[in-house]
């Protein structure tokens, strides 16, 4: 679990906001493909703060992405020559305003600021005091200036012949932060009455040497239950967790509209498709049975593949690349607590 950090004042951020260039609109639709280069020459992101206080990997976009003509950095000393510089939202809220560049030297008069998070609005304190701080959004959600999900799927020109593990157990769930006021606890307190669940991480049992995906791949189903309900919040606890162990995940996170617009219908069971934890159950149970009905969960995998972001550096080779595609293009977000939360 990651640590609770305080909100931030929102009177705090005056100074910085006064150095932001007046332009744009107040947020726009921006998916940069890879691929894409308006202009050449290369491109500098300095990432300001490593998230969570981690020191990154060093990241190889051209050899993992495609992406050429990248430089990253955390050296605070090259922020003039910037273009683009990444503010991770938690240790924002750590930090707080007096964190922020100040100068000399003064802001380029064309860098990029970027609010970087990947957190639910409801992880996510201090968004209020943020407004007209910002150039550019990065997060999970499709509407963000860049936009990284935490995995998706993909049609490869020879996709490879999928095989389902041996299952030998039924429904397995890791959770790392326990709490018992969210909507997935109670649910799950619901559903154990009725099916058995086996529950790793701290509440529960030790996972396999192998980790999440060898322990999770012996199960049929995974609950892929996320810890709050946000438009596009569907985190590695279905790409990685579930799809990449080969489990049908039983999802409990935004509508089932939502999941829909990322992945097939009949890959996933909602819990919003039965009326009570009981009925989905006896649902499992009948799956469990039945293994023509099971295995039409996995008829997509004879087209598509997945693909789990890495973190974090796929997400600055990301960056990059949308800087060179927009070229000269730049704006402000104006009101990012109204769009994240919304």
């Amino acid at each position: 679990s990651r640590p609770t950090t305080p909100p931030v004042p929102a009177g705090s951020w005056a100074a910085a906001r006064e150095a932001l260039p007046e332009c744009g609109d107040t947020k726009s639709l921006w998916r940069p493909e890879l691929g894409m280069s308006r202009r050449g020459g290369e491109v500098n992101v300095l990432l300001w703060w490593e998230p969570f206080g981690r020191p990154r990997r060093t990241a190889d976009c051209r050899r993992r992405y495609n992406i050429t003509g990248c430089r990253l950095s955390a050296d605070r000393s090259r922020y003039a020559e910037a273009q683009a510089v990444l503010f991770h939202h938690r240790d924002l809220a750590l930090h707080g305003a007096g964190g922020l560049p100040r100068g000399p030297p003064p802001r380029p008069p064309r860098q990029l600021w970027v609010w970087m998070n990947f957190e639910s609005p409801s992880h996510s304190p201090g968004l209020r005091g943020l407004a007209g701080l910002f150039n550019w959004t990065m997060s999970y959600r499709r509407d963000s200036d860049v936009f990284v999900p935490y995995g998706y799927l993909y049609a490869p020109l020879a996709p490879r012949p999928f095989v389902l593990p041996r299952k030998t157990r039924l429904v397995a769930w890791v959770i790392s932060n326990w709490n018992e006021e969210h909507a997935r606890v109670r649910y799950y307190r619901q559903l154990k009455e009725h099916l058995a669940i086996d529950v790793y991480g701290a509440r529960g049992l030790a996972l396999a040497e192998g980790g999440v995906v060898e322990t999770v791949s012996a199960y049929k189903f995974y609950l892929a239950f996320e810890n709050s309900q946000h438009t596009d919040y569907i985190t590695e606890k279905l790409w990685r967790n579930a799809f990449a162990a080969s489990a049908v995940p039983v999802v409990l996170g935004p509508r089932r509209a939502n999941y829909e617009r990322f992945i097939p219908p009949d890959s996933f069971i909602h819990v919003d498709d039965f009326p009570s934890p009981r009925l989905l159950a006896t649902y499992l149970k009948f799956l469990d049975k039945n293994k023509p009905n099971y295995r039409r969960y996995f008829a997509w995998r004879k087209k598509y593949e997945v693909h789990v972001t890495s973190f974090w550096d796929e997400h600055f080779c990301k960056v990059c690349e949308a800087v060179r595609a927009a070229g000269n293009q730049i704006k402000t977000v104006r009101n990012l607590a109204g769009w994240f939360e919304s």
